[in-house]
């Protein structure tokens, strides 16, 4: 494309000037031509048939005529002044009522000319009529060089109607635009592509987007831009991929030695499952390549991503490298810190610990031990970001959790080593395959899709108010039979903006049903310290309490073995995703477990689904998949921050076809031409520079 005129500032384009610039810029963030050319129709309206007015049957259908005024008057005064006209064209008469502009509207009736109106027919008074409709002159259509058979609306706010740019003022500027433009549209794929798969040049898909011929034309454009949307985050993903393996040396992991032998022969507590296995061997071929690795592992809520982790750290001791493991949160790192001293305590292996609580003395000695080289395995929150925490030789970073970390963040673990540490992120929210690859494109990608032996799945149950007493006498009866029982709540306190079961509330009901001493009730929310979190967090873990009333501060890493039923009041209000964690923090244990979805009984139809997906299904990557068919990819991209997902058009639950297609071919034509140098991948390859050179990429980064 000439970016030239392209890029002309907004208010340079004949009929939009500095006011609507203004609302252009801090409405829509149209700056330029080029933004507004990519400014596309929330959905169109069809007006490829004239109808006849004896064709009127129904009330509240957009219908189009084509005839002739004539007469009109103007009736009533004040608030009542309105302008009314008949409208005929031979098969009926339609009468049409303006009731604002009245001066400028007779002015234009005086012509006395041909017509083509659309609007809304309504019957008031056995007539039909209709208000304010879209009145078009048919010589000035047919001059514009577009076809005007299907109408685009376009979203616009109540401010930018103020200043007169509601949907009809941008579909003419629009129009302007395109006649301006459409000359100087330049193809950025190869000519063979669009020939072999018989798409619309760039130039037809963006007329056709805004203007389509038909809907067999809208449909072809609509492909076609999508298709760009995802192929080229495809090819930019797939060569920030290639150019790490080419550029990226990394730590040589080339013995599985005595430490990590000794463990699995010896101490395992568990027999592997074949996902483990499987995802063991893929990092072992990364770290044994002599490149950086850097792998995402998914893996569904108690899959055992932390004895996979710890396996990998051990490799890396045996090759004389330190590692670390960072966590989102304190209790998450504590709990970490915990399990792995436990899994380690008959084994040679120093484990540090490192928070923001952690003491000046205490850090000290840290400090020393850890650029001595006597720490083996630093486990940890942010602090482990730190300037002053220094390794000795650091070769393996592990990020759980990931994206609760920012990409400036992560990046800082780069900068811990002169060779870049390996990289493994890991994850408990399952990701769908199709956004795992647009998401993630750039990493190599591990799934434990197995839960561990005599793991039973969670029984879960949707429950109304009027089953509450009856689940309190299961409460009673999992409690007397030593177990513990999480409550969670959306609020903490009463709202009146909200009819929500609150924790405060609820605290005083449980009080009365689970009365101590004969019961012990904890409560945590977001709002207390961190430090009076923990204490009860750390009693009820020690079972010293019978039910936990918590908000969502349980929902991530949580490992109580001995907690069997989770309750979820108002379970409506929740993501699916956010359902499914919840849920992952029983069934922990070798006991069964339950999960019980308490809700009101008026239900939306997507509340419905959501609560469905969970009594129908354990399986954490179905559950995501329905949850990216219900709230789409947007609400999910809490997983990075590089803006991959603004997609205008493309749809990643919809459009998973098209999203493999993209990728496989992105891939095929970088194995061929990985510099985008051979003449027929150049326009792709300018365009791929244009697209990085705009954003900001931290390289690789996870």
């Amino acid at each position: 494309m000439q970016l030239n005129l392209l890029e002309t500032p907004i208010e340079y384009l004949k009929g939009v000037g500095p006011k609507k610039a203004e609302i252009f810029k801090k409405e829509f963030q149209i700056f330029t031509f080029q933004d507004l050319l990519f400014y596309y129709p929330y959905r169109h309206v069809d007006k490829s048939q004239i109808h006849t007015i004896s064709a009127i049957e129904a009330e509240g259908v957009f219908m189009q005529f084509k005839g002739k005024i004539i007469s009109y008057e103007t009736v009533g005064e004040r608030h009542t002044k309105r302008l009314v006209a008949q409208f005929t064209d031979e098969t009926g008469v339609l009468e049409l009522v303006w009731f604002n502009s009245l001066k400028w509207i007779e002015n234009m009736l005086a012509e006395r000319r041909e017509y083509i109106i659309f609007g809304k027919p309504t019957l008031f008074n056995h007539r039909w009529n209709m208000s304010h409709p879209e009145m078009l002159d048919p010589e000035k259509q047919m001059n514009s060089g577009l076809s005007m058979a299907f109408q685009p609306l376009y979203n616009t706010s109540d401010k930018a109607k103020k200043s007169g740019l509601d949907s009809r003022s941008i579909s003419k500027i629009m129009i302007t635009l395109l006649n301006q433009v459409q000359e100087i549209i330049t193809e950025r794929l190869s000519d063979d592509i669009i020939q072999k798969y018989k798409l619309l040049s760039l130039k037809e898909a963006l007329i056709n987007i805004h203007y389509p011929e038909s809907q067999e034309s809208l449909n072809k454009a609509l492909l076609r831009l999508k298709f760009d949307e995802l192929f080229f985050v495809q090819l930019r993903l797939l060569t920030q991929k290639l150019v790490h393996t080419q550029r990226s040396s990394g730590h040589l992991f080339s013995t599985v030695g005595e430490t990590f032998n000794t463990y699995y022969k010896t101490y395992l507590p568990f027999e592997l499952t074949n996902a483990q296995k499987r995802v063991i061997k893929e990092i072992r071929a990364d770290i044994g390549s002599g490149k950086q690795m850097n792998r995402l592992l998914q893996g569904d809520v108690g899959s055992g991503k932390t004895i996979t982790a710890l396996l990998v750290m051990l490799i890396a001791k045996d090759n004389g490298y330190q590692s670390c493991l960072m966590a989102p949160t304190e209790i998450l790192a504590t709990q970490h810190f915990e399990s792995i001293t436990k899994l380690l305590k008959d084994m040679p292996v120093k484990v540090g610990f490192l928070t923001g609580s952690t003491k000046s003395k205490e850090r000290k000695s840290l400090f020393e031990e850890l650029q001595t080289g006597e720490i083996d395995i630093l486990i940890g929150t942010h602090a482990l970001l730190e300037n002053n925490v220094i390794f000795n030789n650091l070769g393996l970073v592990i990020i759980d959790e990931q994206h609760r970390f920012g990409v400036e963040q992560r990046s800082k673990m780069w900068k811990k080593n002169n060779i870049p540490p390996h990289i493994l992120v890991m994850t408990a929210t399952p990701i769908p395959r199709t956004l795992a690859m647009t998401l993630y494109g750039d990493l190599d990608v591990s799934i434990i899709d197995e839960l561990p032996k005599g793991r039973k799945p969670i029984v879960t149950r949707h429950l109304y108010e009027k089953n509450r007493l009856g689940m309190f006498g299961f409460m009673q009866k999992e409690i007397a039979a030593g177990r513990q029982v999480f409550v969670v709540y959306p609020l903490i306190k009463e709202s009146e903006k909200m009819d929500l079961f609150d924790l405060m509330a609820g605290y005083d009901l449980m009080a009365d049903c689970f009365p101590i001493p004969l019961y012990q009730i904890g409560i945590v929310h977001g709002k207390m310290k961190a430090k009076e979190k923990d204490f009860v967090m750390n009693r009820f873990v020690k079972g010293e309490i019978n039910i936990l009333l918590s908000t969502t501060v349980i929902e991530v890493g949580i490992d109580v073995p001995n907690a069997s039923v989770m309750v979820i009041e108002n379970a409506e209000r929740f993501g699916l995703s956010q359902l499914h964690q919840l849920r992952g923090r029983v069934g922990r244990g070798a006991d069964q477990s339950y999960c019980l979805l308490m809700t009101k009984h008026e239900l939306s139809t997507e509340s419905k689904q959501r609560l469905k997906a969970m009594t129908d299904t354990n399986d954490g990557f179905e559950i995501a998949n329905i949850d990216l068919r219900l709230r789409g990819p947007g609400d999910l991209q809490g997983t990075r921050q590089s803006g991959e997902l603004d997609f205008k058009l493309a749809d990643l639950a919809k459009d998973e076809k098209l999203v493999l297609f993209t990728r496989n071919l992105a891939k095929e034509i970088l194995e061929e031409d990985p510099d985008l140098q051979i003449a027929r991948n150049q326009s792709m390859g300018k365009y791929l520079h244009e697209i990085m050179k705009k954003q900001h990429f931290f390289g690789n980064i996870s």
